[in-house]
């Protein structure tokens, strides 16, 4: 009896340090960065719990509709060499007329996409795989919201308007979309990053941040997403192959609402682009983000409150609204920091991720995070929003940067 109460006592002493071990928290990483530099806040987590590797700061992950803030950096690169117009008739460069059935004599512009404001809708949906048409998703009814002639309605959130400018940026320029990107923006700021796994090399692949949803299973970017698996939208019976693909016909193939995956040192480095000497903007790039913001402030929104190209502002002050000769509306619930100083850039939502570039263009400072295993909030994905897991994760941020100040 005695002998069996030793192994007894001897195999709970073995269980219960396995039991004491909490599970490893959702991977997140945050990066603090400078006009200059650039540091690790917070690294933990697992980037794949079947391997059980830990995350990494550089560790590539699918950023969600921040993509759309590099795809803007992109077009206004175009802009910069003569390509494109901002307020061209899109359908200039499309090589068909685009226009929404409910106002057909009404132009859509590059602006008008870029900043939400062409009465499109995402009821139709916004991937269209390789194989199938972009001008038919267009010409389909539920495509489009009746608010008003293109530049005229009201903001309205639509990842529908990105493969629409990643297509015109590919016909006016005959270049591919992710090459586009990867010369404008990436080569020239010294960024690794690819869009769809496209272009990132083995070493990346390897590094990649799975991730997975608040209940445990995987969303997005395991071994069944990831080379020699195919990693773009494709049509049934379309072989999955770009050999053949014509620049300009139907970029959402290349995911551009959403499908970069970039490592946050290397987000950190969009970023720091927009400090004033380092000169990645000329003053004709300049001009099409002051127009911009001209018509960026929308009373109406609870979060997109101040939106134009692809660029947000954040913890709007009364200040910054009264220069706009309103009030901040009650409505609008932009807090993520809360310390009184606005920031500019935007903000992505997939997967069970949760992801921010934001940055102060007076100083320079700036945040590049992600975090996973986010419940998805009440109004579904990609609805915008702060939660409140984002918000402790970015005081926790803020109190490890004050105190090394």
């Amino acid at each position: 009896m005695r002998a069996m109460l030793r192994h007894l006592l001897a195999a709970l002493a073995l269980i219960a340090p396995c039991a004491a071990v909490a599970a490893p928290p959702p991977a997140t990483v945050v990066i603090a960065f400078d006009s200059e530099s650039s540091r690790s806040l917070i690294v933990e987590g697992l980037a794949n719990k079947e391997t059980g590797r830990p995350v990494e700061a550089n560790d590539p992950v699918r950023i969600a509709s921040i993509s759309k803030l590099i795809m803007a950096l992109t077009a206004l690169r175009l802009v910069d060499e003569g390509k494109v117009d901002l307020h061209r008739d899109v359908s200039d460069y499309l090589g068909w007329k685009l226009r929404s059935p409910l106002h057909p004599d009404a132009p859509v512009t590059l602006a008008h996409l870029l900043s939400h404001r062409a009465g499109l809708s995402d009821k139709a949906g916004y991937v269209i795989p390789l194989g199938e048409s972009l001008e038919a998703k267009l010409a389909d009814p539920a495509a489009w919201r009746d608010t008003g002639p293109s530049g005229e309605p009201a903001f309205e959130y639509a990842n529908l308007g990105s493969p629409l400018v990643a297509t015109a940026l590919e016909a006016a320029s005959g270049e591919r979309y992710d090459r586009l990107v990867e010369r404008l923006v990436f080569a020239p700021l010294a960024v690794k990053a690819c869009i769809n796994w496209i272009g990132c090399g083995a070493d990346m692949q390897a590094r990649a941040v799975t991730l997975y949803r608040d209940t445990g299973e995987v969303a997005k970017d395991g071994p069944a997403d990831l080379p020699p698996n195919c990693t773009i939208p494709v049509a049934e019976g379309q072989a999955c192959d770009l050999e053949n693909y014509v620049p300009g016909t139907n970029a959402s193939i290349f995911s551009p609402q959403g499908g970069i995956r970039i490592g946050m040192l290397d987000l950190a480095k969009i970023g720091q682009a927009f400090d004033e000497d380092r000169a990645f903007f000329s003053d004709r790039a300049k001009q099409g983000f002051d127009l911009a913001w001209n018509t960026s402030f929308h009373p109406g929104q609870e979060f997109f409150c101040i939106y134009a190209l692809h660029l947000q502002i954040i913890d709007s002050p009364q200040a910054l609204w009264a220069n706009a000769e309103q009030p901040k509306p009650a409505t609008c619930r932009d807090e993520l920091f809360g310390d009184g100083e606005a920031r500019v850039g935007h903000s992505g939502e997939a997967y069970g991720l949760q992801s921010g570039l934001w940055f102060d263009l007076g100083t320079g400072r700036g945040f590049a995070y992600f975090t996973t295993e986010v419940p998805p909030p009440a109004g579904g994905e990609d609805t915008g929003g702060f939660t409140a897991r984002e918000k402790a994760l970015m005081a926790r941020a803020q109190a490890m940067v004050a105190d090394a100040d």
